[in-house]
């Protein structure tokens, strides 16, 4: 018998002449703003990527860990749950801890397409590639892009073929919760009849436990942080020091959420010169560069109904340190 084929893998790039553009308009609205700020998703450049992988290895840094522990503990029944035979995943970097899903529906008999999406185009050929090796026959059909801005792109489910819309690793917390409830609504509208987001939410714990998560010992979360300015001086010609920038993170016990700022040893004046202008920094001021939202079952319900989406099942690890949730739309 002859071995199945996989089809050629297809990747379409969505970022253009804007994609730079919305660095530059970030910077601009964020840091003339009186409170600054700069949205993370700046952080994840060549140099951003690497850090954030060294990040999961740190012993403090329990979510990608919990969370492929319950992928591991509870694939299968994703699998009977959803019968899906399409994964859209975004965000999906290498997709380590996605093969584990994507076995369980191999095994289930369904698996028949994967859609990675995700920024990095090089990253996106080379899962294609190695996917269509580890599994033959399967369909994969990259988009890079941004997912705020390039969700049209995902391509139509097939009739009678189920999709897993997956949106790992706690990236929803990164939203503010209109931003978030309003994106989670954009995620409803990939969904048909049949079809489910499985949706990765950092749990409520000890305030503790989540500080030493963003502030690792070893200094890698703090060097992941001052990354973002380094982006900013190659890619809009700004003059930033990083190293005259602490990191600092804590919990926000008002909003549950985690916030990590960069604050100023000095004053200090910045030319960014793609920009055309100059930013004043105080002594100590601080510049927010990420929210992480931390949820509890109800809330998570909450911001679901309030997208038009109806909760199906909440998994977490042994230690209920982390979630996925199953939902469809209501």
């Amino acid at each position: 018998m002859k071995p199945t084929l996989s089809p050629a893998p297809t990747v379409r790039s969505y970022l253009d002449e804007g994609a730079g553009s919305s660095l530059a308009n970030d910077v601009l609205d964020g840091l003339t703003r009186p409170f600054k700020e700069l949205p993370p998703k700046h952080f994840y450049d060549a140099v951003g990527a690497d850090l954030f992988d060294r990040i999961c290895e740190q012993p403090e840094y329990y979510p990608t860990r919990a969370e492929r522990e319950i992928l591991q503990l509870r694939s299968g029944d994703i699998a009977r749950i959803t019968g899906a035979a399409e994964l859209v995943e975004l965000g999906s970097g290498t997709a380590a801890k996605t093969r584990v899903l994507l076995d369980a529906l191999r095994d289930a008999g369904t698996l028949r397409r994967y859609v990675p999406f995700d920024v990095t185009e090089g990253m996106v050929r080379d899962v294609a590639a190695a996917l269509l090796d580890e599994y033959p026959g399967l369909e994969v059909e990259g988009i890079v892009g941004d997912f705020e801005r390039h969700l049209q792109h995902v391509p139509p489910s097939v009739p009678g073929r189920p999709r897993i819309v997956a949106f790992l690793g706690g990236t929803i917390g990164n939203f503010i919760p209109g931003s978030r409830r309003e994106f989670l609504a954009s995620l409803g509208e990939l969904l048909s009849d049949g079809d489910h987001l499985l949706l990765g939410t950092d749990l409520v714990k000890d305030p503790a436990v989540l500080e030493a998560a963003y502030d690792d010992a070893a200094g890698v979360t703090a060097a992941f942080n001052r990354n973002v300015l380094h982006v900013l001086n190659r890619e809009l010609d700004a003059d930033f020091e990083p190293d005259a920038f602490d990191h600092f993170a804590f919990f926000d016990r008002e909003h549950e959420w985690i916030e990590m700022r960069l604050r100023a040893q000095r004053r200090m004046v910045v030319p960014i010169r793609g920009l055309g202008m100059e930013v004043a920094f105080e002594a100590r001021e601080e510049v927010r560069t990420e929210i992480s939202a931390k949820f509890t079952p109800e809330r998570l319900e909450a911001d679901l109904a309030a997208s038009g989406l109806e909760l199906v099942e909440i998994l977490t690890d042994p230690q209920q340190r982390f979630a996925l949730s199953l939902s469809r739309r209501a």
